[in-house]
């Protein structure tokens, strides 16, 4: 393993052609981590045989889609909804690329909308928003107490 200039020449050398490594993406040991193969990550025994390979992917499907389809049970009644679909989706990327693009896009569509929630200008707004709610509530409340009193009617 050469870890000399000229392997540093080479690293610089290639930053144009794929994704450049940042200091961001690098392990603490200062390795930059593998990208994480798309595709079925069910076990070797499993993925030889390609009836028991079927049977694997039927169940996964059968049960990430039950935890999918309960999580959007749990979006009308109390319960932990978007939680519990994210992980009906996990699952199903377990086996199923097309859910492990779905995920890898709801986690990016999550991270900007973090990042857009702590805009200072985003924040400001919301506050305003919220100051202007508050006060027209309490005029209406105060409104209805002048006129009616008390009393419920």
């Amino acid at each position: 393993m050469d870890t000399g200039a000229a392997g540093a020449e080479s690293a610089d050398a290639t930053k144009g052609v794929g994704e450049a490594p940042d200091a961001e993406t690098k392990n603490a040991d200062g390795a930059v981590p593998r990208p994480r193969a798309h595709g079925s990550r069910a076990p070797h025994f499993v993925k030889r045989s390609r009836p028991l390979h079927l049977t694997w992917q039927i169940g996964v499907a059968i049960v990430g889609f039950a935890v999918i389809v309960a999580g959007l049970i749990m979006m009308v009644i109390p319960g932990p909804g978007i939680p519990a679909v994210l992980v009906g989706l996990a699952i199903l990327g377990t086996e199923f690329v097309w859910a492990q693009r779905t995920l890898l896009w709801t986690k990016d569509q999550a991270t900007k909308a973090a990042q857009r929630a702590l805009d200072p200008r985003t924040r400001r707004r919301n506050l305003i928003i919220l100051i202007v709610g508050v006060v027209l509530i309490a005029a209406a409340a105060g409104l209805y107490v002048w006129k009616y009193g008390l009393a419920l009617p």
